[in-house]
């Protein structure tokens, strides 16, 4: 028994560090584990509350956009109603007449001439006076506005006053209809604000007429040159039957309109052109033979 004492006391020695060292590394990982699992759910918590700062700035957001166009609506009705109300004093009388007429040529000038009465006992500042062509269907969308011009002419108490005013549509405009708006802005010596709508019409704008364009001259040159291929043609056609006339007999030929004398005297040409031609000798010789008999 003695003699195995120091051999197990040995492999007892031997067995206990092999067995710290086996323990060890299985506690790490379980320290590790649970540091992992502590961090991660750290990490859950993190995004847990960024997630919902996020959602909260997003609602905050939406709230204050919500807010903007409540109060930009608002504020777009409340100019509306503002432009409602700006109308035409009932002491205030106007008229309207274009130079030309109800003609509205593109690329011409278009001039009228505004009447302004005051039949008030108020004097009225007469401020601008405006035009512009807008869409037909749509008289908030402007398709053209002219240049406002600027009055500041004082109109006393039942005295009148009259404005000229010009403009020019644009060219691509021809042929199509615009709503023409002419408006008269002015107050009173209160301060009172007035728009005065003159002329609110719908109008046809007129294509401008040149002399001559471009297609116009080559539709000419094109009938031009046609005309005269047809003339040559008929000139060829006519010239052949002519050639085709001469060369057929006048066996159908209706002479009798021709005096006899004519005929023979044609008839005894045509037989000396026919009878052979004799040689100045051949005559001299028969005219010797005659004489001798």
């Amino acid at each position: 028994m003695m003699k195995f004492l120091p051999k197990l006391l040995l492999l007892a020695l031997l067995a206990f560090p092999a067995a710290l060292l086996l323990k060890g590394p299985a506690a790490a990982a379980q320290d590790l584990t649970e540091d992992e699992e502590a961090e991660a759910v750290d990490v859950d918590e993190d995004v847990v509350d960024d997630v919902t700062a996020e959602d909260e700035d997003d609602e905050a957001e939406v709230e204050d956009d919500e807010n903007t166009e409540l109060t930009e609506e608002k504020e777009d009705e409340e100019e509306e109603a503002l432009v409602g109300e700006v109308k035409a004093s009932p002491n205030a009388d106007t008229t309207i007449l274009f130079v030309k007429g109800d003609d509205f040529p593109a690329n011409e000038i278009v001039k009228f001439l505004l009447g302004f009465t005051n039949k008030g006992s108020d004097s009225f500042m007469v401020e601008s006076l405006d035009a512009s062509f807008r869409y037909p269907q749509d008289y908030q969308f402007y398709i053209q506005n002219f240049t406002a011009l600027q009055l500041g002419i004082v109109v006393p108490p039942s005295r009148q006053a009259t404005f000229e005013y010009s403009f020019i549509p644009a060219e691509p405009m021809g042929g199509r209809p615009f709503g023409l708006v002419i408006n008269l802005n002015y107050k009173d010596s209160n301060g009172n604000v007035f728009q005065d709508a003159v002329f609110n019409q719908t109008v046809t704008i007129t294509e401008r007429e040149d002399g001559l364009d471009g297609e116009t001259i080559f539709m000419y040159v094109f009938l031009s040159g046609l005309g005269l291929l047809v003339v040559v043609g008929l000139h060829q056609l006519l010239e052949s039957r002519k050639v085709e006339t001469g060369t057929s007999s006048h066996s159908d030929v209706d002479m009798s309109w021709i005096p006899q004398e004519t005929l023979n005297q044609i008839m005894q040409s045509r037989r000396d052109k026919a009878s052979p031609r004799r040689s100045p000798r051949k005559r001299s010789q028969k005219r010797s033979a005659g004489s001798d008999e």
